[in-house]
Order: C-alpha cells, then structure tokens, then sequence
C-alpha cells in the first residue's frame, strides 16, 4: 500500500509513464525529459548556527560549492528549471544511467566564468575539460543520506570519470567543529556549508533535514536606476537602486569591481546582493554587490 502511494504521488509529481518498486527502488520508464519540475533536495538558506548547538552530531557537513546545480536523469543534464544543458557528449558518455544531483562546478570564485561556458547553445570541448559534476544526492535511491553517499561513492569511483566525483561528506562531532569549518573554508573563499542529517530518507523539496550555511544571506533583486559616481568614481557607476521582488528599493554601492563600475548591470536586469539581516522595515543591512543574477 505505501509503495502504490509512492507511485501515485510520484506520477503526479513527475510524469513518469510507469514507475515500478524493487522494495524501495524507483525505476522509471520515462525520465523528466518532459516534466514541470525536477525532484530535488531544497536546503534551508541559514545564518545562524545556534539551531545546531544542540543537534550537531545528527548530520554530515560539505562544502557549498558556488556552481550551477545540474540534475543528471540517466540520459540528460538538467538546470533546476528543467531547461536542458548542452553539455558535450563525451561528458556524459559515462554516467550511470539513473538520477544523480550536484553541481556544475570549476572551482571557487569562478561562477561568472562557468556559468558562461554551461549556458551556451553549442558547446565547447576546451571549455567543458575545465568542469566538474560533484554529485551531493542520489534521488529516489533507499536508505538514509549516508548510505546513499556511501553507495554513490563506491559507484563513481568505479566509473573513474575524472570530472565527476561526489563531494566529501564529513561527520560532525561538534558545534564548534561547524564553526571552524565555516570560518576555515570563507577564509579559502567558498560560500560556506551544506549541512544534512545523516540519517535523513530522499525528501523533495524544502525539508528539516538539510541546510545550507552562509557567513551571510544572498537575494536577487531587479535594477531600477543607476546612480552616477563621485570623486574616485567619477565617470562610473556610484551605486544601483535596486528593487527586491516585494517591492522595497534600497541604494547598492559596495561590492563592486573597476569593471563593473565602467560597465554597470543594464536597467531592469537582475542582480545577486549579500546581505548580513533585515532591517525591520525589510530592508537589507550591510548590503553588498555579488554578480548580475542569470535566470536559469
């Protein structure tokens, strides 16, 4: 009874033609080539690190690698949005032909760069040597996170794929250690940590069981005016008026390179801010520019 729920749920879900159960192994007929929404993993954004204080010991902490989320469907790279990534076809050649989650990635404070290379229309082999898929999930497959990291592991070290890997998971064994992980890998400049019960099942969607952790917040929001510079500035952008998606405009003004500044964000495109909290008006504090938002 609980696997034909499963299956229903699933058919609703995803649009599988056909789903059947080897006890609680999903095999699908028909893969998310045509469906509205993929079946991921959707970690709380966190700041605060004082909700683990007591519960630490319960999860598995990695890297948050700052790349673009891909989902493999066991013949076709995905974006999170369901567009499809026109990776070359010797990457892929190799995967396992069931659903594989990660990350699209080419190293720390090199977004801007991959994220160019993996949205481009026609690939290019000398681009796409420099990316790697590190894998973080196995959708759909039994058992708790370990398990299934234990299993994906051993699965693509036998493949030997050398651009793809599944990212280290580390055992917590305290409070402080998450601390000084955080602060060792900003320092290195990552973007901070995923932290994921050890024992948590397959959950789609936002779930209690996984987390990322940042040394501070990110949001997108729309420019609606360029505000001309001063002084050292002069003939280049000072600042960006920004509009959050509720609405609420604030001034932009730290976080900028030389060539931003010369070469501003365009009227109404969108752009990625760090940000410490809100003010109690909604505001962001110490708001700070990270790169133009690229829908996917």
């Amino acid at each position: 009874m609980q696997n034909e729920y499963r299956r229903q749920f699933l058919v609703s879900l995803l649009g599988y033609a056909s789903l059947t159960f080897s006890g609680a192994v999903v095999a699908a007929e028909r893969r998310v080539l045509d469906t509205k929404s993929l079946p991921l993993v959707l970690p709380e954004t966190i700041s605060d690190l004082t909700a683990f204080a007591k519960h630490s010991a319960q999860f598995l902490l990695s890297e948050k690698l700052d790349g673009v989320r891909a989902y493999w469907s066991g013949e076709q790279l995905y974006f999170r949005s369901v567009r499809v990534i026109n990776a070359p076809g010797w990457f892929t050649a190799g995967f396992p032909k069931h659903e594989l989650d990660g990350e699209l990635w080419m190293g720390r404070a090199s977004f801007d760069k991959l994220s160019a290379i993996v949205r481009r229309q026609a690939a290019l082999d000398a681009e796409w040597r420099q990316v790697q898929y590190c894998l973080f999930e196995s959708p759909h497959a039994p058992g708790t996170f370990r398990e299934r990291i234990d299993q994906l592991t051993t699965e693509v070290n036998q493949l030997q794929i050398p651009w793809l890997r599944v990212i280290p998971q580390e055992s917590v064994s305290s409070f402080d250690q998450i601390q000084f992980k955080l602060r060792e890998l900003v320092a290195q400049k990552a973007e901070g940590l995923v932290l994921h019960r050890a024992d948590a099942p397959f959950e789609i969607g936002r779930t209690e069981f996984a987390y990322k952790l940042k040394p501070q917040l990110d949001a997108e929001a729309k420019v609606v005016g360029i505000q001309a510079g001063k002084g050292k500035y002069q003939g280049k952008m000072g600042a960006l008026i920004l509009e959050t998606k509720e609405g609420k405009r604030f001034k932009l003004g730290t976080g900028f390179d030389d060539e931003t500044r010369l070469h501003p964000p365009q009227l109404q495109s969108w752009v990625t801010y760090r940000y410490r909290d809100l003010t109690s008006t909604g505001l962001p504090k110490f708001a700070s520019f990270l790169r133009v938002y690229v829908p996917e």
